[in-house]
């Protein structure tokens, strides 16, 4: 049921095909892109583009705004800011279905990837131009449904079928998508709160245009892909085996939804404890100053390449061992870790409330146990899907598996609207519970698919 199609001969380097160099370094630079803009998306819409002296010049908010409250009631500035950021986020994650498909029956993954970059570049440019947020926003959610599922699957092609290098290499992978993630911060946050929040966006779309070069310049070290036409694809049955791994995963996809849901607070209601809740003061004998909000937000990423050494390392000698999780099991770790994670923050919530601001330390508990969980779960999962789904379903499953992320962001909007009407407190515990809950849910199902006789070894 794996991906079959092999890259061209090529020398490995460091024992990987050549190809996942250029792969790493293509989402290294997108996810730079992406993670920079949101770094900033909802401090710029609830500092300055949502308030009233500045959103009429937005083409299309007022229209936007209505139909929103149409649906979740009336929404002052910061529920609104929370819904516009999880309805963008959740987008980006609904295209890839789309992106998949387009690349598995027309296009092929590699024209489908670069026109999804220059999409993502276009889109990150026109942020500098505040009447056209939407139309901005947009271009981004259409460019990453092209670029994000066939840049994820076409790492696995360039493994055989059951080469077991293929795990490693999607957690090298996830290393690259960090990399970008932490930088981000540095460069567009520092830029978008201390200069302008245009040159913020503008410094994304410089991002996109380098990893499109970076991308391009990899052709020669990538498989050749040939995209199968829909006539071909209805003759191709898929096995009872293909058709139960689809519906095991799809059934695994309502419950990583949580997972999302309450991990992404941490681009919404986590800024805004951040900016508001946190003493960012530092003093040192040479510099005495208050670190920018965004700046958090590189924990997570830093986190992400500093702990996957340790984490691939343990699982190896658990592998070794016969002790090693299963992937089900990895992932109710995952989401048991993002609980862990709120709690901490529910007694920094007990410390803001008694002193009115809280000690960075907080967060920074709270991002190593979020880390360590979305470790366990995200990585696992790209993996999972690329071991399961049917060749020539590869990139559209990829594309499905994504639907986690959107329904999960949509969620982690909704849930992030309460944020200005709940104590802190009992906000977190709320977020808590629901990534604990899921837990618990992929747990009981890994128990359910070990008692079944004809259960697929990918889980």
């Amino acid at each position: 049921m794996s991906e079959t199609t092999l890259p061209a001969p090529k020398r490995d380097l460091l024992g990987h095909p050549r190809g996942l160099t250029f792969l790493f370094g293509t989402e290294m630079w997108e996810r730079f892109s992406y993670y920079g803009m949101r770094a900033l998306l909802t401090l710029y819409m609830v500092k300055y583009l949502l308030l009233p002296e500045n959103r009429d010049r937005v083409l299309g908010l007022d229209l936007l705004h209505r139909m929103l409250e149409a649906v979740f009631g009336p929404l002052a500035v910061q529920p609104l800011a929370s819904q516009i950021y999880g309805l963008y986020t959740a987008l980006v994650y609904l295209t890839p279905v789309l992106g998949g498909l387009i690349a598995d029956r027309w296009l092929g993954r590699k024209r489908t990837i670069i026109l999804g970059a220059l999409l993502m570049a276009l889109g990150h440019f026109m942020m500098a131009a505040e009447n056209m947020f939407l139309f901005a926003l947009l271009a981004l959610i259409l460019g990453n449904g092209a670029f994000k599922p066939n840049i994820s699957s076409q790492v696995g092609t360039l493994y055989a079928a059951g080469d077991a290098r293929r795990d490693r290499a999607y957690s090298i992978f996830y290393v690259g998508i960090n990399l970008g993630a932490f930088l981000a911060p540095f460069v567009c946050g520092t830029l978008g709160e201390r200069v302008a929040w245009h040159w913020g966006f503008a410094a994304a779309g410089v991002g996109m245009l380098i990893s499109t070069v970076v991308y391009l310049a990899g052709q020669s070290s990538l498989p050749e892909d040939r995209p199968k036409r829909a006539e071909q694809a209805e003759r191709q049955k898929l096995t009872r085996e293909d058709w139960r791994a689809i519906g095991a995963m799809l059934v695994l996809c309502v419950f990583v939804t949580f997972f999302w849901a309450t991990y992404e607070q941490q681009g919404n209601t986590i800024v805004l404890w951040t900016d508001d809740y946190t003493n960012r003061t530092i003093d040192l004998i040479f510099w005495r100053g208050e670190v920018p909000t965004t700046w958090f937000l590189a924990l997570n990423p830093f986190m992400i390449f500093a702990f996957t050494p340790f984490v691939v390392a343990l699982w190896a000698r658990q592998a070794r061992s016969g002790t090693e999780p299963s992937t089900l099991v990895k992932m109710s770790v995952g989401c048991f870790g993002v609980a862990l994670a709120n709690l901490i923050m529910v007694a920094a919530a007990f410390e803001a409330g008694a002193t009115g601001k809280a000690s960075p330390f907080w967060l920074i508990g709270y991002f190593a146990i979020l880390t360590a969980g979305e470790l366990y779960l995200s990585p696992t999962g790209l993996s999972f899907v690329s071991k399961i789904a049917p060749a020539s379903l590869l990139s559209m499953l990829m594309g499905i598996w994504f639907l986690t992320n959107f329904a999960g962001n949509f969620l982690a909007g909704w849930l992030g609207s309460f944020w200005s009407v709940m104590d802190k407190p009992h906000f977190f515990l709320r977020i808590a519970a629901i990534a604990g809950a899921a837990g618990l849910a992929i747990f009981t199902f890994d128990r359910i698919m070990k008692s079944s006789p004809s259960r697929s070894g990918a889980w």
